[in-house]
Parts: structure tokens; C-alpha cells; sequence
């Protein structure tokens, strides 16, 4: 089949959300079920914000629907040989797949020049190399290891980013690739040799050339996105833009990625040869401030027409929508979003704001946040969902949610002042 030269906004959006995941139902919640979705993203971004649930088990959640999070812990952190995940600075930090390992070792021998990473840790890098020796051999000798159990800090820790020295030495000898994350202790990296974490048929995968590499990582993100422009597919795996200009007119030239112009897009953009475009997209599906489908704000834009910045460190006053606001995708638009937190003292899902885009939400879309929400709640543990928010569409959510039979609307629901 002829490779498409145009596809129009609609078809865009279309292929985009069936390469994401979105566009078939959920065929179970297994734990296989888990690795064929990271698999298929190719990344999933960490963050540390637990307002409502650490954001790397919301991507499965949305395309899954209840699924065992234990399941997603298994596969990043559980035993040897049942890793399939593991930590690194893909898109940020991130879970990535395990056949993705050798195709990050020119990053970490970039990461050891001093390139590509923060100037302080660099300059740590050149400077510290005797802490940073230390530290290595604390680990080689004691096995999994966090940043409180080798600090020599004796003063309280400052802010964000106030490391000790120890802390500085386990983040770099992780950017380089000498040590790799073991699990976590809540939220604390435990750090340990690759050798001791990784599959051993993994390690001993062929290593390509930087080229190459880039090449693999850019048709990754191609197939992950669907459609995408040059600086969308080089944000997937933050590339750097010379190397990602250069690896995509190589693609092109050796027939692995399209070129195709998107209506209403005023870049070109590319795709693998020629896509299946589905009919119609019914996915309903709230989604993590950091979703790889919306996490490229631009791209979110020009795809959905929708305009999506992340407030949490917005002064609540200058506020928009809400601290913790989520997209909510409904058929092949994302015509609402929430702001959601879990309350978890008192055992329920709050929603402090509900905004519909201009267009909104129909009959079949209320209910369809409805039963969503409800399915996180469940999820969550949570026993109540309490709506506060004194907009009219918030009434109508209100309603949808007393029509299931399973939803336990918390008393104090009935609104909250302007």
C-alpha cells in the first residue's frame, strides 16, 4: 500500500490515540496485559507528586482500566528474572522496557563526558571522583543501597536539590550506567550494580553505534505517537535536536519513516510508511498530567485543540483550572478536564472543579466521567466520591454518579462555595 501524503486532523487524532493504546478495549489486566502497554508506549514517565496517585500507574490505568499495580511493581522492581522495566532518563525519568537497555549506553557515555546532563552533577563528575568512588564501593559491598543509608550529612537537609555528597554520587554513577535502581523505599531510590538488577540476557544484548541508537529510539517514538513532527518525535526520548534532525533525514532517506503534511498543521510531519487508521475511536479515559499522549503540550494543542499547562506551581490564586487537573479523553476529543484529589484520611476521591471545553461534554459523556471516576475511586480504595464544585456541568456529573449503583457519594457533596 502507497505510503498516505495527507491525512487529515481527524485521522491524525485517530491514528495517534490507536498507537497509543486507546483505540481497542481492554483485553484483561494480567500482568502481561501491563508489559504489552509499557511495551507499546516504549516509556512511561516517573514523578513524585501523590495527590492522587503516582503518576507512573495512571498511563495503565487508562488504558486498562482497575488493573493489580502490583503487577507494573513486579515488572520495574520486583525479582531478576522477572524484570522487564527498568529506570532511567528517557522522557524524564522513566520505566522503559528492557530491550530499550542498550539503546540508552550512548546517553550514559555522554552522561560521563559531562553532556547531557545537569552542569552541577557534571561538574561533581569531574571534581568528586573520590566520594563518587566511595559510594560505588558501599554499594558493591552492601548490596541495595539509598541515598540516607551512605549519607556523612550531619546538618538537615535544605529544599529540592540540596543533596549530600552521597546523593550526588548515586545520581551520577546512575546517569553513567554504573549503577541502576534495585526498587524503591516508598518513594527513595534504592540503588544497585546493573549486573545484580538486570536480566542477564539483557546485558549481554549487542550495544549499537550513537547513530543507530538514535535511529531505533526515533522509530520507537514514531510508532508509540502514531503522526508526529520533528520536535515531537525527538521530545519522546529527548533527543538532542542536531542529533534528531540528522537520524530523521537518514530515516527518510532509507525509506524507514514518511513524510506527511497533517491539515491545520503548519510543520511537516512523519509516520511509518502506511498507517491503519481506525474508523472511529470510543476510548474514555482520564489521564496523568503526564501521559505520553498529552505530555507534549504543543502536540496536545495541535491534536485536540485543547490547552493543557500543569498548575501545581502556579500560585493557587493565579490558578486556572486546579492544582492536580487531568485531561479527560472521551471518544477521539478531550472535551473536559477535572481536578482530582484523593483524600485518603478520609477515604475518598474528591473532585474540586469539573471544566468542559466549549464544545463539552454530551449525555454519554457525563456519564462516561462518571464511570470513570468511579473505577479510580474503586481502584484507589477510596469508599466516597465527594463532587465539590459549584459549576452547573458539576450538577450534572453529580446526577451520573448516583445512577451507579456502586458509587458512594459522600454527604458533604452537594457543592462548595464560589
Amino acid at each position: 500500500m502507497a505510503a498516505r501524503e495527507r491525512l487529515s486532523l481527524a485521522e491524525a487524532r485517530r491514528l495517534a490515540l490507536a498507537a497509543q493504546g486507546f483505540a481497542a478495549p481492554a483485553a484483561g489486566v494480567g500482568v502481561r496485559d501491563v508489559k504489552r502497554v509499557v511495551e507499546r508506549l516504549g516509556v512511561v514517565q516517573i514523578d513524585s507528586v501523590n495527590a492522587l496517585v503516582r503518576s507512573h500507574y495512571l498511563p495503565l490505568f487508562s488504558r486498562l482500566g482497575p488493573y493489580p499495580r502490583e503487577h507494573l511493581e513486579t515488572l520495574a522492581w520486583g525479582p531478576r528474572r522477572k524484570r522487564a522495566l527498568f529506570e532511567y532518563w528517557g522522557h524524564e525519568a522513566s520505566l522503559l522496557p528492557v530491550s530499550l537497555y542498550p539503546l540508552l549506553a550512548w546517553r550514559m557515555r555522554r552522561a560521563e563526558q559531562g553532556r547531557g546532563i545537569y552542569s552541577g552533577m557534571a561538574r561533581f563528575g569531574r571534581e568528586r571522583q573520590d566520594v563518587i568512588e566511595r559510594v560505588y564501593r558501599a554499594v558493591e559491598a552492601g548490596g541495595a543501597l539509598g541515598a540516607g543509608a551512605l549519607t556523612t550529612r550531619t546538618e538537615k537537609a535544605g529544599p529540592w536539590w540540596d543533596w549530600s555528597d552521597e546523593k550526588h554520587a548515586l545520581e551520577w554513577l546512575f546517569a553513567v550506567g554504573r549503577l541502576t535502581v534495585a526498587g524503591r523505599r516508598g518513594f527513595e531510590r534504592l540503588y544497585d550494580l546493573p549486573e545484580r538488577v538486570l536480566p542477564a540476557e539483557v546485558l549481554a544484548l549487542a550495544i549499537p553505534d550513537e547513530a543507530e541508537a538514535q535511529r531505533c529510539l526515533l522509530l520507537r517514538a514514531a510508532d508509540a505517537l502514531g503522526v508526529a513532527t520533528e520536535s515531537d518525535l525527538r521530545d519522546y526520548y529527548r533527543l538532542d535536536p542536531a542529533d534528531a534532525r540528522q537520524r530523521l533525514a537518514e530515516l527518510l532517506e532509507a525509506g524507514g519513516l514518511q513524510a506527511v503534511q497533517v491539515e491545520g498543521w503548519n510543520r511537516p510531519a512523519y509516520c511509518r510508511g502506511s498507517p491503519r487508521i481506525p474508523r472511529r475511536v470510543d476510548a474514555s479515559a482520564l489521564l496523568s498530567p503526564f501521559d505520553s499522549l498529552v505530555w507534549e503540550r504543543a502536540r496536545t494543542e495541535r491534536l485536540f485543540d485543547f490547552r493543557y499547562r500543569l498548575e501545581i506551581y502556579t500560585p493557587a490564586p493565579q490558578r486556572v483550572y486546579g492544582y492536580y487537573v487531568l485531561p479527560f479523553l472521551h471518544g477521539a476529543r478531550i472535551p473536559a478536564r477535572v481536578d482530582l484529589r484523593a483524600e485518603r484520611a478520609a477515604g475518598r476521591l474528591a473532585v474540586h472543579a469539573v471544566h468542559e471545553e466549549p464544545n463539552g461534554l454530551d449525555d454519554a459523556g457525563v456519564a462516561a466521567l462518571a464511570s470513570q471516576l468511579t473505577h479510580l475511586a474503586d481502584w484507589l480504595g477510596l469508599a466516597t466520591i465527594q463532587v465539590g464544585c459549584p459549576r452547573p456541568q458539576a450538577e450534572r456529573l453529580r446526577l451520573a454518579l448516583a445512577d451507579l449503583s456502586s458509587t458512594r457519594l459522600s454527604p458533604g457533596s452537594d457543592g462548595c462555595p464560589e
